[in-house]
C-alpha cells in the first residue's frame, strides 16, 4: 500500500472514501430486513438470512403477505398502528416466531418508511422479553441532570454524559466527539477501561467521518454495529421489483457499514460500536461514540434510552451555551446601539465609529480596525500598512459578494496577507459600497493541535486488486501539529453584530446622501446664478475698463508734451492695471465655465488634445527652445476641449517657470492603472518647496510676484477643476531647483467611475 495525498489523485477518491449511502443495500447478519408493500404488507424484498432466522428460504418469502411469515394476530396489531405517519408509537414491538415445535424466537420489530416510499420492517433479537419501563428512563435522566446542576463547565457536562451512557451500555469505551467548523473533530470527554489507550483531547480529521456519513447521522440518530467483523447479508432480489432500483436504506438500523469503516474499527481494536447523534439548531454538533472490544448487541430499547439520555442532557448543555451566547450577544447589541447613537450625533459616521467609547474595536474583540470610505482610510489599533490595505480592498471588491466576509485564516485565501500575518491573520469585513469597507483584524495565534494519527495520511490507496480501494490508517497514536497563519475564530454573534452595524451605516450613508442631494440642488442653483453673474459682470466690467484705458491713453496722446515723466509712468501703471483686470476677468469667466455639466463625455484621443495644446504654445516653445517628449497616448472617455486646456496650462507653466539660460525639457507620460489613467507632466524648471503644494491649486494663489512671473494665479485652479469634473485627482511633487512633476488621473470609464486611488497610493508609481 502506498500513502497518498487524497486531493492530488486522478482517481475519484471522494467516492472511494464514502459512497452514497442509499446504494449500500447489504445488512448486518444479526437481524432480518423485509421490504413491504402497503397496505396488504406484501414482501417485496428480504434479507438472504430468513432460512437461519425463520427456517424458510428467502425465495419462498418473496411475494407472500407478512401474515404467512409472522403470526396473523401480531400482524393485525401492526396494521392498526401503521396507518399513521409517526411510527414511533409502534417501535419497538415484541414478536414471537415459531421455528419448530416449541422453539420460539423473540424479536424486536422496528418499522420505518424509506425515502423512496416503502415500508421497511427490521427484526432484531430481543435480549429480554419485557420492555424497559418509562420510570427507568425518568430516573436515568433525573440522576444525570442532578449532577449537571452541580457544575457549569461544558467538559464536565460532557463527562457526565459519557459516564452515564457507559453505565447503561456496559461498553468498554464511551467518547463524546465535537465537530469543529472545518469538519474536523475533537474528543472532549471519555470514559474507558484503564488499560485502553486514551483518546481524550485528540483531534480527528474530517475524513474519519466524511460528509456522506455526517449526512446519515443527521437523518438516523442511532447507528449500531454489534459485530464489526460480521459478513454482510444481501437483499433478495437485489433490486426492488416495483422500481427496478436498489431500495434506499439510509434510515435503516440494520444496514451494513461501509467496508472501509469496518476496517477503520478493526484498526482501532473495536469489535462493536454504537453511535448517537447530538444535534443543535438542526446541525450535527457532535457524536456519542461507544466502542467495545468484542461483539456486543445493545437492544433497541436500551439504545433509545441512551439517545433519550443524550438529548435530555445535551439540551441542558445547549441551554447553558445559549445563555452564555445570549449574554455576549446582549453586550454586543449594546455596543451596536452605542455606535449607532455616536454615528447619529457625530459630523460623520466615521467619527462616530472611531472617536468615542465604545468604538469599532469593542464590537468584535479585534486588535485592529479600519474604515475605507471615498478612497480615504481611518484606522484603529494594529492594522496592516495603508498600501497593503488598498490591495486588500481591491481583492475584497472582486471576491466578496455577500454582506459579510469572515475568516480566521486570511493568508490561506489571500496569499499576500502572509506579509502581515502577525497583525491580520483573521479578517471580518462588511462592504458599505463597492469600494468602501469596514474591516476588523485579529493577529496570528500559533497553536499546537494533538491529532489521533497523522491527518495528512488518514487513508491509504490499495491498488493491488482489480479495482482500487481505500484503507484507513492503522495508527491512532498522538501526532502533534503546529498550526500557523490562523487567528482566534470569529463567533457567530460577532458576525451578526457586524451585519447589524452594516445596516446602520448604510442607512446613515443613504440619509447623508439624500441630504447631500438636496444640498447639491441648492449649490446647483447657486452656481447657476454665480455663473450668470460672472458672465454678466465680465461683460459689464469690460466696457468701463476699456473706457478707462482709452481715456488714459487719449490723455497721454493729447497732453504728452505737458506731462512730466512721473505723469507718464502713472499713466502706464493705470494701463497695466486695466490690462491685468481684464485678464483676471477673462480667467474668472473661464473658471466659471468649467463644470460637470459642461463636459462632453466621449471617446477622446488624448494625442489630438495634446497636439492642439502644443500648437497653441508653439510661439513660447520656439522662443525658449523647449524640448517636449511624450509617451504614446491612449484613447479615453473625456472632454477633448477641456483636456486640451489642461495640457496647455500645465505645459505653459513648465515653460514659464524655467531656469535661467536652461532650455525647458518637458516629458508628458502616462500609465494604465487598474481603473484609471495616470498622466504626468515633468519639467526641469525652478521647482518649488513641497510644503506649498496645496497652495498652488487655490484660486489667485501665487508663489512668485507678478514682476518675476506674469499671470493671474488661475491656471492651476482651472486645471484642478477640470480634473475633478472628470472624477480624477491632481497633485504635484517638487524640490526647489530640481524641477516639478504634476500628476493627474482620469478614470477609465469616465464619469461613472469613482475617484481614482488616493495620492499616496499613486505617488509610488511615478518614482
Amino acid at each position: 500500500m502506498t500513502s497518498i495525498h487524497l486531493d492530488t489523485q486522478e482517481i475519484n477518491l471522494t467516492t472511494l472514501k464514502q459512497p452514497s449511502i442509499h446504494i449500500l443495500t447489504n445488512i448486518q447478519p444479526h437481524g432480518v430486513l423485509l421490504v413491504l408493500q402497503e397496505p396488504d404488507l406484501t414482501i417485496l424484498q428480504a434479507s438472504a438470512n430468513t432460512l437461519q432466522a425463520f427456517g424458510v428460504a428467502v425465495e419462498s418469502v418473496i411475494g407472500r403477505p407478512l401474515d404467512d411469515l409472522l403470526d396473523v394476530y401480531q400482524v393485525d396489531r401492526f396494521r392498526e398502528n401503521l396507518s399513521g405517519q409517526n411510527l414511533d408509537f409502534v417501535n419497538p414491538t415484541k414478536v414471537w416466531v415459531r421455528r419448530s415445535g416449541d422453539d420460539y424466537l423473540v424479536l424486536d420489530a422496528i418499522f420505518h418508511r424509506s425515502p423512496d416510499g416503502f415500508l421497511i420492517l427490521e427484526l432484531e433479537p430481543a435480549l429480554t422479553q419485557e420492555s424497559i419501563p418509562f420510570l427507568s428512563f425518568y430516573h436515568l435522566a433525573k440522576a444525570s441532570i442532578s449532577q449537571l446542576e452541580a457544575t457549569a463547565d461544558l467538559r464536565d457536562f460532557c463527562q457526565i454524559i459519557v459516564h452515564e451512557v457507559r453505565q447503561v451500555t456496559g461498553c468498554d469505551r464511551v467518547m463524546l466527539y465535537k465537530f469543529d467548523d472545518d469538519g474536523h473533530g475533537e474528543v472532549i470527554a471519555e470514559e474507558k477501561l484503564d488499560d485502553m489507550e486514551p483518546y481524550l483531547g485528540l483531534h480527528y480529521p474530517e475524513s474519519d467521518i466524511p460528509k456522506p456519513a455526517r449526512k446519515m447521522f443527521l437523518s438516523n440518530w442511532i447507528r449500531v454495529i454489534p459485530d464489526a467483523y460480521a459478513e454482510p447479508v444481501a437483499l433478495y432480489p437485489a433490486h426492488n421489483p416495483l422500481t427496478q432500483q436498489p431500495v434506499d436504506l439510509t434510515l435503516s438500523i440494520l444496514r451494513s457499514p461501509f467496508s472501509c469503516h469496518q476496517e477503520y474499527l478493526h484498526n482501532m481494536g473495536v469489535g462493536a460500536s454504537l453511535t448517537i447523534s447530538l444535534m443543535k439548531d438542526q446541525k450535527l454538533w457532535g457524536l456519542i461514540a461507544c466502542h467495545h472490544r468484542t461483539p456486543k448487541l445493545i437492544p433497541y430499547e436500551l439504545r433509545k434510552a441512551c439517545e433519550f439520555l443524550g438529548r435530555v442532557i445535551f439540551a441542558e448543555i445547549s441551554t447553558r451555551e445559549e445563555v452564555a451566547d445570549h449574554s455576549y450577544r446582549m453586550k454586543l447589541a449594546q455596543v451596536v446601539t452605542a455606535l449607532m447613537e455616536s454615528m447619529s450625533q457625530a459630523d460623520s459616521f466615521i467619527d462616530g465609529l472611531t472617536q468615542r467609547e465604545p468604538n469599532l474595536l469593542d464590537l468584535a474583540e479585534a486588535t485592529g480596525a479600519a474604515i475605507c470610505f471615498s478612497g480615504q482610510w481611518t484606522t484603529l489599533g494594529r492594522t496592516p500598512p495603508e498600501e497593503e490595505l488598498n490591495y486588500l480592498v481591491q481583492w475584497l471588491a472582486k471576491t466578496v459578494n455577500d454582506e459579510v466576509f469572515a475568516t480566521d485564516s486570511l493568508p490561506l485565501v489571500y496569499s499576500d496577507a502572509e506579509r502581515f500575518k502577525d497583525v491580520a491573520s483573521g479578517l471580518l469585513a462588511i462592504p458599505i459600497s463597492k469600494r468602501s469597507f469596514v474591516l476588523w483584524f485579529r493577529p496570528e495565534v500559533i497553536q499546537t493541535v494533538n491529532w489521533g494519527g497523522d491527518p495528512n495520511h488518514a487513508y491509504e490507496l490499495n491498488q493491488s486488486g482489480a479495482e482500487p480501494r481505500l484503507c484507513p490508517r492503522k495508527s491512532f497514536e498522538l501526532w502533534k501539529e503546529t498550526v500557523r497563519l490562523k487567528s482566534l475564530p470569529w463567533k457567530g454573534v460577532e458576525v451578526k453584530a457586524a451585519l447589524e452595524l452594516r445596516k446602520a451605516i448604510v442607512n446613515i450613508v443613504l440619509r447623508q446622501a439624500e441630504e447631500l442631494a438636496l444640498l447639491a440642488q441648492d449649490l446647483e442653483r447657486s452656481n447657476a446664478e454665480l455663473k450668470k453673474f460672472a458672465y454678466v459682470a465680465s461683460h459689464d466690467l469690460q466696457e468701463p475698463l476699456n473706457q478707462v484705458a482709452n481715456y488714459v491713453q487719449l490723455l497721454e496722446l493729447r497732453y504728452n508734451e505737458a506731462l512730466d515723466q512721473d505723469a507718464k509712468d502713472f499713466i502706464d501703471y493705470a494701463v497695466e492695471g486695466v490690462s491685468l483686470m481684464q485678464t483676471l476677468i477673462d480667467d474668472v469667466l473661464v473658471y466659471s465655465k468649467v463644470d460637470l455639466k459642461g463636459i462632453e463625455w466621449e471617446l477622446t484621443a488624448v494625442e489630438a488634445s495634446l497636439n492642439q495644446a502644443l500648437a497653441n504654445l508653439r510661439g513660447r516653445m520656439a522662443e525658449t527652445n523647449a524640448v517636449i517628449t511624450t509617451d504614446p497616448m491612449p484613447t479615453i472617455v473625456a472632454d477633448g476641449t477641456q483636456l486640451m486646456q489642461l495640457f496647455q496650462n500645465l505645459v505653459g507653466n513648465a515653460i514659464k517657470f524655467r531656469q535661467t539660460d536652461v532650455p525647458p525639457q518637458i516629458h508628458i507620460g502616462v500609465q494604465r492603472q487598474e481603473e484609471a489613467w495616470l498622466f504626468s507632466v515633468k519639467d526641469n524648471g525652478i521647482g518649488f518647496d513641497q510644503q506649498f503644494v496645496d497652495r498652488i491649486f487655490v484660486i489667485f494663489q501665487r508663489l512668485h510676484t507678478r514682476d518675476e512671473y506674469p499671470g493671474s494665479g488661475m491656471g492651476l485652479a482651472i486645471c484642478k477643476k477640470i480634473v475633478e469634473c472628470h472624477r480624477g485627482q491632481i497633485w504635484a511633487e517638487s524640490e526647489l531647483g530640481q524641477g516639478a512633476t504634476f500628476y493627474f488621473t482620469i478614470p477609465v470609464g469616465g464619469r461613472d467611475r469613482s475617484h481614482a486611488g488616493g495620492r499616496k497610493k499613486q505617488s509610488h508609481l511615478s518614482d
